[in-house]
């Protein structure tokens, strides 16, 4: 019998972080596009506060992608640490 391994799951946050790395921008400039606090924003990047539907469309505005893009992300993390 073959035993699968799970894919590694990341939190959203690591994306988001490649994202703003490839722009350069720094927590700060995120918290300011987004309109949000910076310790919120510190938190999603953690993996500490779930993407919500609205941050999921804050996220896509800023990024130029879809809220479904972050949301599939945090939806496919918050299962895979349920299964742990």
């Amino acid at each position: 019998m073959t035993t699968k391994a799970p894919a590694e799951v990341f939190p959203p946050g690591d994306f988001i972080r490649e994202e703003m790395e490839v722009r350069g921008w720094t927590q700060t400039d995120l918290a300011e596009i987004l309109g949000r606090p910076l310790n919120t924003v510190n938190l999603i990047l953690s993996g500490k506060r779930a993407i919500t539907p609205e941050t999921a469309k804050e996220l896509a505005a800023a990024f130029g992608t879809s809220p479904d893009v972050w949301l599939g992300l945090e939806n496919s993390y918050r299962l895979a640490k349920a299964e742990e």
